[in-house]
């Protein structure tokens, strides 16, 4: 029978979590204090009403500071959710052609294509043969040339055409 370890607690350790027996101390003005026993400086982060937060646990000693523990969390949830709202998630978008597309459907299609890359999302160009134009592939191929002769100042071509079962496909993200 093995015995269930404890869960592993969210972020730093705090006051007697820590288990160092020497930290290197900083008070909550940022002045530092050296090393010091463990039990000073959780006397003093005491008589601050405070809490000896482990910052730095890698480093030897491990680098704790005497501050409001509450308060760190909530300025770390802060800068974790302004990371979050600052990335973007690049998306697939995909546009369809037929081998026998006609000139302004064609420019319909780039003129999406074109928006794709503005939004800075990558477009995957699928070509779907049907019935017997799958015995005309170089007519697809010299299709999807053209798209990356359009777009080659837009967009650099991360998959280049090939076929996966009756269809071209062809991968495009922006510069």
């Amino acid at each position: 029978m093995k015995s269930i370890a404890a869960p592993q607690k969210e972020g730093p350790r705090t006051n007697r979590e820590i288990r160092a027996r020497e930290v290197q101390l900083i008070d909550s003005e940022g002045k530092n204090h050296g090393v010091v026993q463990l039990l000073d400086a959780l006397s003093l982060a005491e008589q601050a009403g405070l809490d000896l937060v482990e910052i730095a646990p890698n480093s030897t000693p491990p680098v704790c500071k005497i501050l409001d523990y509450g308060r760190f969390r909530f300025a770390e949830q802060k800068k974790a959710a302004e990371a979050r709202k600052k990335q973007k998630v690049v998306e697939v978008k995909e546009i369809k052609l037929r081998p026998g597309i006609d000139e302004h459907d064609y420019d319909v299609k780039m003129k999406a294509v074109r928006r794709f890359f503005e939004e800075g999302d990558k477009v995957k160009v699928t070509l779907r043969f049907r019935g017997r134009e799958i015995a005309h592939q170089d007519i697809g191929y010299r299709l999807l040339t053209r798209v990356k002769a359009e777009t080659a100042t837009l967009a650099k071509v991360e998959l280049e055409p090939s076929m996966e079962g009756r269809q071209m496909v062809m991968v495009l993200a922006p510069r």
